[in-house]
């Protein structure tokens, strides 16, 4: 599907699906035939196979896997295990595998915990599976009483948790930059989509309310806003008004632009670049998936990914890529493009199955 392009910036688009899976070569069943039998070598992944190979192995391994990560450096899938059996079935794979304290449902709990007793604004939290652990994060405005009273919620929780602060703090990227606006507030275009056959795009729910009016830079007209989620979740749908078709494009602001052509999962440590109408093309690293974070009046979102990637105001409801993929929507985070910080994304996946969307 071709899209038309709008006056002083590009629009990004997103296509279904994710790169065929590595074939694992050997079944769990033989696995462990024989303790004598050579170490399988080591597969080489990239991140999208290393992902697919990840969700097929937590299938056949159930509470035995404890999470999954991409070794960039080894271009490798790591697997987490809680005993040497479930590591010789992930070896045989090709992945390598980590014994760990901690399973997933422990982790889970520790999450509930901090959900129940340490909801407070200004803080967030993820499972690191590099760490094993659920990694709470403070920003620079959890002080006191409300310091306190997190640490201790992690203290018990014991090595299952780690507690750190960061020097920003976490808020919604939803002022400045010019590429989509609606009364006053400014915000970046996503991905363009279709929806009951007409084109659409998908942005950060944040941005706006359900029945706003959107524009372009020039003030032209693009659409209305036909629904919008947050919080819990951050991702709205607005539909052209005129029906014209957008590129299926990210913009890179350097007179060039990357083709995108499908919609995938991210994967933890997997290397990835951000588009936005403030600050432009900026890359970095998967950290965490499904993470929480409390922004502050209520706003709390879950189900994010976590990145190392920089934003700031204007960058809200930009894209996240690698490569052709499209793999989420810029929510929100601390810091900035001069010293760094944690941003979150919505995914895009699950962003176009709750609307009802799909890449064209």
């Amino acid at each position: 599907m071709k899209h038309r392009r709008i006056p002083k910036r590009r629009i990004a688009v997103a296509g279904a699906g994710v790169a065929a899976l590595v074939a694992a070569g050997v079944t769990f069943q033989t696995a462990n035939a024989s303790e004598d039998a050579p170490a399988p070598e080591l597969k080489t992944l990239s991140a999208t196979a290393a992902g697919k190979l990840a969700d097929t192995l937590g299938k056949d391994l159930g509470s035995a896997e404890a999470g999954t990560y991409y070794d960039a450096k080894a271009k490798a899938l790591v697997v987490n295990v809680l005993d040497s059996d479930a590591a010789k079935a992930v070896e045989q794979t090709g992945a390598k595998a980590r014994v760990v304290d901690h399973s997933l449902a422990e982790l889970k709990s520790a999450r509930t915990t901090l959900t129940e007793k340490a909801t407070i604004p200004g803080t967030s939290w993820a499972t690191d599976p590099t760490t094993n652990q659920v990694v709470v994060t403070a920003d620079r405005t959890v002080k006191g009483a409300d310091w306190s009273k997190l640490s201790k919620v992690v203290e018990g929780l014991g090595g299952k948790a780690e507690l750190k602060q960061t020097k920003g703090e976490f808020k919604k990227f939803a002022a400045g930059g010019d590429a989509i606006l609606s009364g006053g507030g400014r915000c970046s275009l996503g991905f363009n989509v279709v929806k009951d056959g007409a084109p659409a795009f998908i942005t950060a729910g944040h941005c706006g309310e359900a029945g706003s009016s959107w524009e372009d830079a020039d003030g032209n007209p693009l659409g209305t806003m036909e629904d919008s989620q947050f919080p819990d979740n951050d991702f709205a749908i607005v539909k052209y008004d005129d029906g014209a078709e957008a590129p299926s494009e990210v913009n890179l602001y350097d007179g060039s632009t990357q083709p995108i052509a499908q919609a995938a999962e991210a994967t933890v440590g997997q290397a990835v670049q951000r588009s936005g109408s403030t600050t432009q093309v900026h890359d970095g690293e998967v950290t965490a998936l499904d993470a929480t974070v409390n922004y502050g009046n209520g706003d709390i979102v879950n189900g994010l990914i976590q990145t190392t990637v920089c934003a700031e105001p204007g960058d809200s409801g930009g894209s996240l890529f690698a490569g052709d993929s499209a793999l989420g929507l810029t929510s929100g985070g601390s810091g900035d493009c001069s010293g760094g910080g944690e941003t979150f994304f919505q995914p895009v996946p699950e962003a176009l199955d709750v609307l009802g969307a799909e890449i064209g």
